[in-house]
């Protein structure tokens, strides 16, 4: 007699509870329910100004060329022409990948104004339940915050939950840059949180930056090193449908290709990425330039893939998961679309697998004294015989002795 556990139609089983479970979801979110955004967005708005727009009776260029062709535009220009197009276009010029980012930090810092102003109205506005007033007022006093002091802001998009995305450090000058890609419940109002500062992009970007300092100074590597909080795609809201489909990931990958492709100079860049935006990565991962080295995710419930090698990417793969993150419950598997594949930290995937230790769960990866940080601080300034490995005998040191030092490439 053969027993249930040991049946050959065991993984088709989970399957159909995997799926029963997804069904019962959409029956409970609404998820069919239809969203309309008429007319354009702000963003929209200024970038179709800025297609119609000339700059002393010449044409500006498509928004959409290429990172290269608008460097070289704006290159062209007087130090005065470009503040007049960061005045005059703000929300375009703030997001345009090729842009100089000195120059969008000014022109979003004069969209975070705008954008400050509309929500202030707003908190006022009798057409709104005290509810919507109350977010008016959150939205308000965040755009401030975001104003404040030295901030740079790289990316920002007020609309809906909105998108933003932060640097720390020196993009013009950073030998090694380090990307954030945070997950689920990722927008404007929780990219930056008070209370465990270190489970929002701000706090995770705030204390990687921090680490990859003291990481480069213990190994003496003289690295210069940015961080960028990338919340600049639309992030699934809670665990839902989007978040166990790739639409959204999807979306992201192509926002994700075309920051890396765009950063200043020739650093070397690594990607951490946090639950979903693990899927963000995986799907990216075969369209990153060379200058991408490493791909690291945490706390992973798929990379849209079955190994390592299937993500198509010349990028040294890691992973982690701390042994109290409950994603490691989430069925492993894709069937029709839903769930994102085989689990990033198995052996069968085959991704360089690291220490986790004192990780906090499933949002603690960047907190302060985790082995997951300074892992991750590591691989980012390119010490990489410094990292601590989950196994001994796994494939996580192979080639490591070949990699090249940050700034000995």
């Amino acid at each position: 007699m053969t027993s249930f556990e040991s049946s050959p139609t065991l993984n088709a089983w989970r399957a159909l509870l995997a799926l029963a479970v997804v069904f019962v979801m959409l029956a409970t979110t609404g998820w069919t329910a239809v969203r309309s955004h008429p007319g354009k967005t702000a963003l929209q708005a200024s970038l179709s100004a800025w297609e119609h727009g000339h700059l002393n009776g010449r044409e500006l260029p498509d928004p959409d060329a290429s990172p290269t062709r608008l460097a070289r535009f704006f290159a062209s220009l007087t130090a005065q022409q470009r503040t007049r197009l960061a005045h005059r276009y703000p929300l375009a010029v703030g997001n345009m990948n090729g842009a100089p980012v000195q120059l969008r930090y000014r022109a979003n810092h004069i969209a975070l104004d705008q954008a400050r102003k509309v929500e202030k109205k707003r908190m006022h506005d009798s057409r709104l339940t005290p509810y919507g007033k109350q977010e008016a007022g959150r939205l308000m006093h965040r755009f401030e915050a975001l104003m404040s002091g030295d901030r740079h802001i790289l990316a920002f998009d007020p609309e809906g939950s909105g998108r933003i995305a932060e640097v720390f450090g020196d993009l013009d000058t950073a030998q090694r840059v380090s990307v954030i890609v945070p997950g689920v419940d990722t927008d404007l109002l929780t990219f930056q949180k008070t209370n465990k500062s270190y489970s929002a992009p701000v706090g995770m970007a705030q204390n990687l930056y921090a680490a990859e300092n003291t990481a480069k100074s213990a190994a003496d590597t003289g690295t210069r090193t940015a961080v960028i909080a990338w919340a600049d795609y639309t992030a699934p809201g809670g665990l839902g449908i989007d978040s166990a489909t790739a639409g959204r990931a999807e979306a992201g990958a192509v926002r994700l290709n075309a920051l890396v492709r765009a950063l200043p100079g020739s650093s070397q860049i690594a990607l951490f990425c946090h639950s979903y935006g693990s899927v963000v990565c995986g799907v990216a991962a075969h369209e990153l330039p060379p200058r991408v080295t490493d791909i690291a995710v945490a706390g992973s419930p798929g990379m849209r893939a079955s190994t390592a090698a299937h993500l198509r990417t010349l990028a040294r793969v890691w992973a982690m998961r701390d042994a109290n993150d409950w994603i490691q419950d989430v069925p492993y598997m894709e069937v029709g679309g839903l769930g994102h594949g085989e689990d990033p930290v198995s052996r069968a995937f085959g991704a360089r697998v690291l220490a986790a230790k004192d990780a906090q769960g499933h949002t603690g990866y960047f907190a302060s004294g985790t082995d997951s940080l300074a892992n991750f601080a590591d691989i980012g300034v390119g010490a990489y015989d410094a990292v601590s490995c989950a196994h001994d005998t796994d494939i996580c040191r192979q080639g490591l002795s070949d990699a090249p030092a940050a700034g000995r490439a």
